[in-house]
């Protein structure tokens, strides 16, 4: 079974995070591109904790049910 998180996400080059994101200290998922076994996500405020990678499939099927819900969202 692939492991479910990543327990020091700063070691991991690459993480961006929404557009839609200010520098106003708010509350802020960051996401990495290319890992083998899923989308790692991580508090935007908290970059050397750890990372929770979910299954591809699921990512998209929230991002999917995110836009659905917020059209204005979709790009």
């Amino acid at each position: 079974m692939a492991d479910r998180s990543i327990p020091n996400a700063a070691i991991s080059k690459g993480w961006r995070k929404s557009s839609y994101s200010n520098d106003q200290g708010g509350s802020c998922l960051e996401v990495l591109d290319g890992h083998p076994t899923g989308i790692p996500i991580r508090d935007s405020k908290n970059p050397h904790g750890p990372a929770l990678v979910i299954p591809a499939a699921c990512w998209a099927s929230f991002v999917r049910a995110i836009k659905a819900e917020r059209p204005h969202l979709a790009r």
